[in-house]
């Protein structure tokens, strides 16, 4: 069937909710459910979560998932620009719906929780279970700490994304590993640097939860400490895949060797011409 952009719009929709939907259980069963999974297993789940998204999207929209790489391959690598603002729609949804998903599964669950634990969400104490959604940052951080820690670890994702998703690489992995590389990618980043920022890398996974969090009783308190929500997961991850974009296609792609000539026979001549 013929590709169309409402086609890859429901596969962008779909990917989004799926690794939302996975990922975000597995931090809710955690905090609120008494699981006794470790950072690493959790960062694994959502490193798995992410690759099935692509595995399932891939081959309709390609599995962007995350508005910073949609506008990333819109400036480096000739995606249509008439596609962006429908793809970070379906993306922001899709995050949304997960998330909803996930805290309509667990409601009775975390509800015993923050009782348990004396939570107030409209209260600064409400932090312990919006961050079960969405991200916050390390005590002590600055926005421009945080910022920058976003922005790299993002670049870092985008240079994997382009490396292995890139037909001219010949160290790229074969059909269907690329999703897994992806996937490692953001579990090895998340071991390394979730515990300072979250890792949301992914406008989408962090403002849909949060919206959310603003319509079920967190209000704007789920927004963060000086508007965190609104800057450094939205704002970070754009400007990483933005510069990881720039350094794959200026510092990378010109160094690639050069493909060999093919050599046609007369023979396979004669057929091309016929």
């Amino acid at each position: 069937m013929k590709k169309t952009l409402l086609g890859e719009c429901l596969a962008e929709f779909i990917g989004t909710f799926i690794f939302l939907f996975i990922g975000l259980a597995a931090v809710v069963s955690l905090v609120a459910g008494g699981s006794d999974i470790t950072w690493a297993e959790l960062t694994l789940t959502w490193g798995s979560a992410v690759m099935l998204g692509v595995f399932i999207a891939g081959h309709v929209s390609g599995a962007h998932l995350n508005p910073a790489v949609t506008i990333s391959l819109a400036v480096w690598s000739g995606f249509q620009r008439s596609k962006v603002i429908p793809y970070i729609a379906a993306q922001i949804l899709g995050a949304f719906a997960g998330a909803a998903t996930v805290y309509a599964i667990y409601r009775n669950t975390i509800l015993a929780h923050e009782q348990g634990a004396g939570i107030v969400r409209s209260t600064d104490g409400g932090w312990a279970t919006a961050g079960m959604f969405s991200t916050f940052p390390q005590s002590g951080l600055s926005l421009l700490q945080a910022g920058l820690i976003e922005l790299i670890i993002t670049a870092v994702l985008m240079l994997v994304i382009l490396a292995v998703t890139d037909g001219r690489n010949g160290a790229a992995p074969k059909v269907g590993l690329a999703a897994v590389s992806i996937g490692l990618t953001v579990a090895v980043l998340g071991i390394s640097f979730g515990h300072l920022t979250g890792f949301a890398m992914n406008p989408a996974r962090d403002l849909g939860p949060r919206l959310l969090l603003l319509l079920s009783g967190w209000g704007t308190n789920a927004l963060g400490p000086n508007l965190y929500g609104l800057i450094v997961p939205v704002f970070g991850p754009i400007a990483g895949a933005l510069v990881g974009g720039a350094v794959y296609h200026k510092l990378i792609v010109p160094f690639y060797p050069a493909m060999p000539a093919v050599v046609l026979s007369d023979k396979d001549q004669d057929q091309l011409a016929s």
